[in-house]
């Protein structure tokens, strides 16, 4: 399993716990929003679950253009990917 499959894998867990959401419906071309049922206090969740899983800072803006999973899931990697090469 490469580093992105691992990353994926821990985010739909996390995904799944924290919203109670079944793992089947977290696909890449599903939307984030409306799948999670998020509002604005759990984009705040959604943010916390992030820097404590992944230890990044999440700006408000981050979130500009992320809709769907596989946004949210290439927005994370390339975080980690950034912070690993600091």
């Amino acid at each position: 399993m490469t580093q992105n499959e691992q990353i994926i894998k821990k985010i739909n867990h996390f995904l799944s716990e924290e919203f109670e959401v079944d793992k089947a419906r977290i696909t890449p071309e599903g939307n984030l929003k409306d799948i999670l049922e998020l509002d604005s206090l759990d984009y705040i969740d959604l943010v916390v679950v992030i820097e404590n899983n992944f230890s990044f800072k999440v700006k408000p803006e981050d979130f500009t253009g992320i809709t769907t999973f596989g946004d949210f899931y290439n927005y994370v990697i390339s975080r980690v990917n950034s912070k690993e090469m600091a």
